[in-house]
Formats: C-alpha cells, structure tokens, sequence
C-alpha cells in the first residue's frame, strides 16, 4: 500500500500557476519599457545575433542542425529561438511584447525562420512535420531520438517552452497535434514512457482552446495505467450518482416527527373515551378516575421528555452527519449541474462519461476566468487551476516553470 502511495502522480501547484497565467494571456507590465526594442525580432531578422554566443540565426539554422550534441549540452539558445512574454534562464534574452508579437506576424522573413527552427528541434526530438496544418510523424531517426529524449528530461522544459511560443506567435493550432502525438507515444507505444508525466501536467495545458485540451485528456485517460491514478480528469458521473444513493439516509426530521404522532394517537381516544364514560358516573368515581388520568399523563409526559432527549441527541449527530453529506451533494450536483451547461452549449459528447473533475477537487483544471468571449461557459479545468492556486497539493521543480 505504500509503494502504491507514493508511486501515484499528484498535481503541480507550480505547473498550474505558469500555465493559467500563459493561457490567460498573461500581461507584461513591461511593454513601454522594451517595445522599441524588438530584440527578438531583429534577432530573427538576422539583425543581431543572440547572446551571450554571439551566433546569428542563419548560422543556427544553417550549421546547428543536424548536431545533436551542440544542441544538447547549449542552453542558451533555446530562450532566442523560441522567445515568450516571461524571463527565462538565459537573462541575455528579452521577454516578448504584445507590440512586438504584432509585428513578428506581420514580417514573412521571421516567420519563416522560425518555422525552420520549429522544424530543427523537432528533428532534434526524433519528430518530423508532415503538412503546413502542424501534423507530426516518427522521423527516420526517432528510435535513436525517443531514447534520448526518454532519458533526457530536460528536454521537456524545452518542449514546454516552444509549444508556449507557437501560441504567442500565431501558431496556436500546431500544439494540439504534437501534444497527442507525444501522448501516443508515451502511453499506447510506450516508446517515451518517462515524458507522460510532463505531457499531462504541462503540454496539454498549454492549449488555451478548452474542448481541444479535453479531447487530448479523454485520450490519455483511456491509454493511462493504472487507470485509477489519473488525476487529470473528474470520477466518472456514474459513480457520483452510486456514492450519492447509498450515503443518503432517511431524514431525522421526519424519524423524529413519526416517533412524535405514535405518542400522541393513543392519547386522543383515551381523553374522549374518559370525558365520555366520566359523564355517567359518580362525583367519587370521577375523582379516582382523573387522578389515575393524571398520573398516566405525567408518566406519559416523563416518558416522552426522556424520549426526546434521546432523540434530540440522536438527531444532532445524524443531522451533523448529514449535514456535511448534504454539502458534499451540493457540491457534486453543482458541478455536474456547471458541466451539463457548458457541455450542452460547446460540446456534443459527454464529457462526465469520458472524463471529469480532479479528486478532492471539483473541476473546476488547478484557477480562471476565461477572456471576456468564453465568459458564458465554465472552464472546469480553470477553476480547477483556481483551487490549486488557493490551496495547492505538491511542488515540482521551480525550473519546471520556465526552460
């Protein structure tokens, strides 16, 4: 039980943070400061070389490509090739601003360039690019690579970074079909099995588009061993409903007000069958019947005040104890009732039968409001980032946070 314990995943509070601000389109208060730089533009324009190197992106392109080992062992160049709106480890390299995003779309020379770079370190990973709509294949090398990248998980700080770059550069819809592709791999060829854990905490959630990072988290709950340990998802609704019909016991309310009526039943004849037969007797035979009446009521009255404590007792413990069940419940319906909304409106499939919220949580993904167009629907992964954000469970590496 042990073993088991501590081999189950648990969700990255750090992972949850970087990519609710990445998806969020996190601002950078620092716009004014560098938008008349453009360093990183220039660098692509083949303008400035980058730092502290001092290579130029042609000769990245034209002569890195193919070496594997300088690819490797140099950390440097990854910041320049790939630039996002947050510092990373290299502190040569400037943040991108949303000015200079603008005006890196608009210039063919830079996006072509960064093209070849995407295509020389997906080769470097033993991935090819198929078609101009982002779709990735094995390359001819991939044994070889998917070794390499299997023991060398640094890569993935680099993988992270560069599917954060496609989206801040306008190409948001290549991150879907590498993510799956690495998840395929990873989970249904086993050929990268150590990468699953970086897919799941930090590849899928850097796809903003919800339904697209719900398809990719269906998939890997079908393909995860053992299923039981995945916590990317909610339960599945079936068993809500299950926990829900078997806790759910009988009211104390009523318990107590049925135990009440069985007291008070038998009273009402006995008064009236005593008025009745008191009107036809003597005024002595009256005054022995009442005092009997009397005390039969007293002890009546004693045994009901005595009863009642009991019952009181009872039912503050079971009102207690269903209290915190009903609370449960409402959480439960609250959330299936948030997930039957959003998924009625945006998603034809049923989301709870594939895949749904995080144990313990309610999904809610670890923080969020989506931008002002998604306002209407719930983002169950957001807000599951959002609880995260508030509470969290376990840390990974900071370095996880940027490459």
């Amino acid at each position: 039980d042990g073993t088991e314990l501590t081999a189950k995943p648990k969700r990255s509070f750090y992972a949850a943070r970087d990519l609710y601000k990445y998806r969020h389109q996190y601002p950078n208060f620092k716009d004014l400061r560098y938008q008349n730089d453009l360093c990183n533009l220039r660098f692509y324009k083949n303008k400035i070389p980058f730092k502290p190197d001092g290579v130029y992106i042609e000769e990245v392109l034209n002569k890195w490509k193919g070496d594997y080992e300088k690819l490797e062992h140099n950390h440097t160049y990854i910041q320049w090739l790939f630039p996002l709106r947050e510092q990373g480890l290299n502190f040569y390299a400037k943040e991108l601003t949303t000015y200079e995003i603008e005006e890196f779309k608009k210039t063919k020379e830079a996006i072509r360039r960064f093209l070849l770079a995407y295509k020389m370190m997906l080769e470097f990973f033993g991935i090819k690019l198929t078609d101009k709509t982002g779709n990735v294949a094995r390359a001819a090398n991939w044994q070889e690579r998917f070794q390499h990248l299997n023991e060398s998980q640094h890569n993935y700080l680099r993988i992270t970074r560069i599917l954060k770059s496609l989206g801040e550069l306008g190409y948001e819809s290549f991150k879907s079909p590498l993510v799956k592709f690495i998840l395929r791999e990873a989970l249904v060829e086993d050929t990268i099995p150590n990468i699953k854990q970086s897919a799941l905490e930090y590849f899928v959630y850097t796809i903003r588009d919800r339904r697209e990072r719900r398809k990719l988290l269906r998939f890997a709950q079908q393909h995860y061993t053992p299923s039981e340990h995945f916590i990317w998802g909610p339960p599945r609704k079936q068993k809500l409903e299950g926990s829900k019909t078997n806790k759910k016991p009988a009211s104390p309310i009523s318990i107590h007000h049925s135990y009440i009526s069985k007291h008070k039943k038998p009273k009402e004849p006995k008064n009236t069958s005593a008025s009745g037969s008191s009107a036809g007797k003597t005024t002595e035979e009256r005054k022995v019947e009442l005092t009997k009446n009397g005390e039969e009521n007293d002890q009546d009255k004693q045994e009901m005040n005595c009863d009642a404590v009991r019952q009181n007792n009872g039912e503050k413990n079971s009102d207690t104890d269903t209290g915190q069940l009903s609370k449960s419940e409402e959480i439960n319906d609250t959330s299936d009732r948030k997930e039957d909304v959003s998924h009625s409106k945006k998603d034809d499939e049923n989301l709870n039968n594939e895949c749904g919220n995080h144990p313990g949580t309610t999904e809610k993904d670890l923080c969020d409001t989506e931008n002002s167009s998604n306002n209407t629907s719930v983002d169950l992964q957001d807000n599951f980032d959002k609880d995260m954000l508030s509470g969290g469970t376990t840390t990974k590496n900071k370095d996880q946070l940027k490459s």
